[in-house]
């Protein structure tokens, strides 16, 4: 093995929720411990500085959740949303090991916010966190400090080396870490647009990534070529459907647009393709993400009258307006006629002035990732687990859900298979130094 730069017990790889429950629980355990985070400071957390709210079972209602949501049910739906392709114990796991998130978190100076003073609207079934997800990350990284876990920025590992337990670092100039195990928690590759088109197309090139730019896949690539049993489906995503004026890479939930019921949705011929409340509830998001991804050009808009402007909350983008459907049709680059027989169809604009707002399909995660057992250990093509590489988080989701996505679990897989994944990787650190030793 060639001589590493820096040495600890367990390395985790990443930034976001799953990395830093792994990093803390490791450490609380007494194993020395080396977070790699790709981004940069200022960028750190992943897709979990997007996040707000997360799923988790309580068998009782409290100032964070009204009434109640058991362990039992929690798992019945996640099997109900993954299918035959859900793994069913570690949904269980998922869903009984979630009861304890809340209070772990909070210990570590995590903030949720008071249901019962009426800033959000109450939820059985999830928490929200105070100041969202960016807040939670700033304490679970102070969390980390304080118990003396190191942290190294902009510093992406590309590869597991294959010649002993070390991983190359890209700190700088390339260099490696050697550990006694590893924790990997580096999400999808979502921000991968040549990965992306290698199984979509390369239509893909006009999708949206809404969460963090450096989830680009290099070690759940790193593990397939290793030999890590894969899951999931090769190109599956969840999608929502976005503004299509939103940033490339980052934009973040407020980039979604949340009003289609409201209004109107044409292709980028003027034409109707769906009904627009054929669904309200929160699957709405996903199921117009995937209409617009099979529309030509993948593009579509929604118009509005001037009531559902007025009742439409805060975007990232003001509406576009036109006073009357001709210019409308104009604005839009479409025939007037198509245009006309849409409203005519759809039968519920009020009237001039309209509004639009251009839609396009954005991606929230991959759905393809890598195998692990309860204990998180990675599983390998011959169903043997690793026993000094562990995976949490978006990387091992697709275990557990798919594109068909439960709201609320990603965070909440994060946290679990994090403190897991921490904890098995210090039990093998231990049991490793004590055999160097005799």
């Amino acid at each position: 093995m060639r001589t590493a730069t820096f040495a600890c017990d367990v390395l985790v790889a990443g930034g976001g929720v799953a990395a830093l429950c792994a990093a803390i629980s490791a450490r609380e355990a007494g194993a020395s411990v080396i977070l790699a985070e790709k981004a940069p400071v200022e960028m750190r957390g992943g897709n979990t500085r997007h996040s707000r709210n997360f799923r988790v079972a309580h068998d009782e209602a409290s100032h964070l959740s009204p009434g109640t949501y058991s362990a039992d049910e929690y798992f019945v739906e996640i099997m109900q949303v993954a299918g035959e392709a859900g793994n069913e114990a570690l949904a269980q796991t998922l869903a009984h090991e979630s009861k304890t998130v809340v209070t772990w978190l909070a210990e570590r100076d995590v903030v949720f916010e008071n249901c019962e003073r009426g800033r959000i609207p109450g939820s059985r079934k999830t928490v929200f966190v105070l100041g969202g997800g960016k807040a939670m990350v700033n304490a679970l990284y102070a969390a980390a400090m304080r118990c003396g876990v190191t942290v190294l920025y902009d510093c992406g590992i590309t590869a597991i080396c294959e010649d002993g337990p070390a991983a190359m670092l890209r700190h700088g100039s390339h260099q490696t870490v050697a550990y006694k195990a590893m924790v990997v928690c580096t999400g999808g590759y979502q921000a991968n647009p040549q990965w992306l088109e290698s199984e979509l197309g390369s239509e893909m090139a006009d999708f949206v990534n809404r969460g963090t730019p450096f989830a680009e896949g290099e070690l759940l690539q790193s593990l397939l070529n290793m030999g890590a049993k894969a899951v999931g489906v090769p190109g599956a995503c969840h999608l929502v459907a976005v503004d299509a004026r939103s940033p490339r890479h980052d934009g973040g939930i407020i980039t979604r647009v949340k009003n289609i019921p409201l209004g109107m949705v044409v292709d980028c011929f003027g034409r109707r393709f769906h009904a627009e409340d054929a669904e309200e509830g929160p699957s709405r998001y996903s199921m117009w993400g995937n209409l617009i991804a099979k529309r030509p050009r993948q593009r579509a808009t929604l118009i509005l009258d001037e009531a559902a402007r007025c009742r439409s909350g805060p975007s990232a983008f003001l509406p576009l307006r036109a006073e009357n459907l001709a210019e409308m049709a104009d604005l839009l680059r479409v025939e007037p006629g198509n245009l006309r027989k849409s409203v005519q169809e759809h039968g519920r604009l009020a009237g001039p002035p309209y509004w639009a707002i251009p839609l396009c399909p954005g991606i929230t995660f991959t759905g393809r990732g890598v195998a692990v057992d309860p204990q998180a250990r990675v599983v390998m093509n011959d169903d043997t687990p690793c026993d000094n590489l562990f995976a949490a988080g978006m990387i091992m989701a697709p275990n557990i859900i798919t594109s068909d996505y439960l709201a609320g679990t990603a965070i909440t897989i994060g946290a679990v298979f994090g403190r897991i994944a921490g904890q098995g990787a210090t039990r093998h650190a231990i049991a490793q130094a004590d055999a160097d030793r005799r």
